[in-house]
């Protein structure tokens, strides 16, 4: 950490003295290769050896993100002044003259509109070059003007940020420009407009703390320094060395700042595929008149216990491969921006059928399946996109139950998974939810209140384990399977309960065998309720999930039959016993009158 420190500030200096000289270097500060003529350094000044990522002015970022000829600049007239007639051993003014001569720049922002792999959008572009990236008043107002074109113009804003600090030259009124920044941000997302912040080297400070920390996705370069503090301010407040690894953009994204960290070379297209995803609007339209599927009956049914082993099977496929292999374009979404990332929750945005959607889904192959409260409140983010930007909601359930740790208590468990369904009870958008594994107690049912629930065929869903049911009535988890049958766990089950909506078919034996297959069946089944929700009005769609939930285990004329079937089967059951413990007596005294002498 204190070399690549050294580096950046060593960068500053020969930026400071050479202009963009800087930017024709022949061998690289941090790896020591060569730089000259090599393809990825010329394009994106991204070293190809170490990916060390050079700063780059605004002008150029520009270039690289912008397509050839669409920017066009705003407000490039307005100009700091010296608000308080700052005095110092170099005056406001001829700091801000020295900088705008060697920039090339009125400020340290350049703002504009461009199109972006064909489709609009709004930049703002901060230099770090100039006075160090910070906030003055010509930058706060610059950045507040950008949001309200946008929201105008009604095109998606674009902020890449570099900045090092406070404009200390402008004492308060630096300060109140974080105020208005985020005032202009929080009217622009009322327009249900997409916001997208990219961080790079450094980004720290009021800009920080500000809008660049209010986006709806927030992504960061590569090795990029990132923090509330400037690494310096960190040092010198704490009287010792920031640990290697900390204050960087991977660490951010570990503790659940950040969406993704991403190389410069990749950052065009993946701006290209968020917007795509989140500006463009498509839905789906059935050809002609279309019913509800019907549930489809297993020829040759399982035991339950045998559908609770292929549910867990090792090998089947989680929520996140049927993500990969049903949806295109699909970009992973990270953290719940107050405490980490959960890597058993998966969050993506991406295109099924040509249909935006965002996918909220367990992901089993980490953590046992089991999420944390970061990863409900990561879900809610997915939640609050989908309903932001009007786009279905599928949740996919694959999970044992919450994680029941100390430390999960201790960060709110309970309150995570409570907002979660009530989040979701609410969602002003179409939303299926899937059990495509094991859906166990709290941590299924949290993704679960959607206007359709389907299940896979040989999934399961229960508020407790067969294990755990058996340890509570026979103090015996051998018995797991006896317990099985009586939860009534199976999709067949739940679909006689009137719990779910349809079953999906499985490969025979089961969705492990042939994921491809699994996976069609599923994308076919999820396309066919998404066109039956798109025609409804959100209005309807509200008031009937509220209708379902409300319904559930209500004592009606079908729950009725359904008990008396019970009743019989238990009936049945209790005179079976009954015959086999008399019989078993019979035979009892029968051996004793035999062991009798005469």
């Amino acid at each position: 950490m204190r070399q690549i420190s050294d580096i950046l500030a060593r960068r500053g200096r020969e930026a400071s003295a050479k202009g963009s000289e800087v930017s024709e270097r022949e061998t690289c500060l941090f790896c020591n290769s060569t730089l000259k003529d090599n393809v990825a350094y010329e394009r994106h000044r991204v070293c190809p050896q170490c990916h060390f990522h050079y700063s780059v002015t605004a002008r150029e970022r520009v270039k690289q993100l912008a397509d050839a000829g669409s920017f066009k600049e705003t407000h490039r007239s307005l100009i700091s002044l010296d608000p308080l007639s700052f005095s110092s051993q170099v005056s406001y003014r001829r700091r801000l003259f020295s900088d705008q001569r060697r920039t090339g720049l009125t400020e340290a922002a350049v703002t504009g509109s461009a199109t972006i792999g064909g489709l609009p959008a709004a930049l703002v572009v901060l230099d770090f070059g100039f006075m160090g990236g910070s906030m003055g008043s010509v930058v706060g107002e610059k950045v507040a003007l950008a949001f309200e074109m946008a929201a105008r113009r009604k095109m998606p804003l674009i902020a890449v940020v570099t900045s090092g600090g406070t404009r200390l030259q402008e004492g308060p009124l630096s300060m109140m420009q974080m105020a208005k920044t985020s005032v202009a941000a929080a009217r622009f997302h009322q327009k249900g407009l997409p916001y997208i912040c990219v961080m790079a080297n450094p980004t720290s400070g009021q800009v920080y703390t500000s809008f660049a920390s209010l986006a709806d996705i927030t992504v960061a370069e590569t090795g990029a320094l990132i923090g509330f503090e400037s690494l310096r301010g960190m040092e010198e407040a704490t009287s010792k060395p920031v640990p290697a690894g900390a204050h960087t953009a991977e660490a951010q994204l570990a503790h659940g700042s950040l969406d993704f960290v991403i190389d410069r070379e990749d950052l065009k297209e993946t701006l290209e595929t968020l917007l795509d995803l989140l500006y463009h609007r498509y839905s789906l339209k059935p050809e002609g008149k279309v019913r509800r599927s019907h549930h489809i009956e297993d020829p040759v049914a399982k035991p339950a216990w045998g559908k609770v082993e292929l549910a867990r099977h090792a090998r089947r496929p989680s929520g996140k491969e049927f993500i990969e292999r049903m949806v295109s374009n699909y970009v992973e979404l990270h953290g719940d921006r107050a405490y980490g990332d959960d890597p058993s929750v998966i969050v993506a945005v991406g295109s099924l059928g040509g249909q935006g959607v965002v996918f909220v889904g367990h992901d089993r192959r980490h953590g046992d399946g089991q999420p944390l409260p970061e990863g409900f409140r990561k879900a809610q983010r997915g939640m609050k996109l989908a309903a932001k930007f009007k786009l279905p909601l599928i949740t996919l359930i694959d999970t044992p139950g919450a994680n029941a740790s100390l430390e999960s208590e201790e960060r709110g468990i309970g309150q995570a998974v409570a907002s979660t369904m009530a989040t979701m009870a609410e969602l002003p958008v179409p939303s299926i939810a899937v059990v495509v594994g094991e859906g166990g107690n709290e941590a299924a049912i949290a993704f679960g209140v959607a206007d359709r629930i389907i299940m896979m065929e040989n999934a399961i869903l229960s508020p407790i384990s067969p294990e755990g049911a058996a340890a509570l009535l026979y103090r015996d988890t051998s018995r797991a399977n006896e317990v099985a049958e009586s939860l009534r766990l199976t999709a067949s089950d739940c679909m006689e309960l009137g719990i779910v909506d349809g079953v999906v078919p499985e490969p025979d034996d089961g969705a492990h065998a042939d994921p491809a297959a699994a996976a069609r069946h599923l994308e076919r089944a999820l396309l066919h309720n998404l066109s039956l929700l798109e025609q409804q009005k959100i209005k309807q769609l509200l008031k009937d999930r509220y209708k379902k939930f409300r319904r559930m285990g209500e004592y009606s004329s079908r729950f009725k039959a359904l008990m008396v079937k019970e009743a019989e089967l238990l009936s049945g059951y209790l005179a079976d016993r009954v015959r086999r413990v008399r019989h078993r007596k019979e035979n009892e005294l029968e051996e004793e009158e035999e062991g009798i002498p005469e």
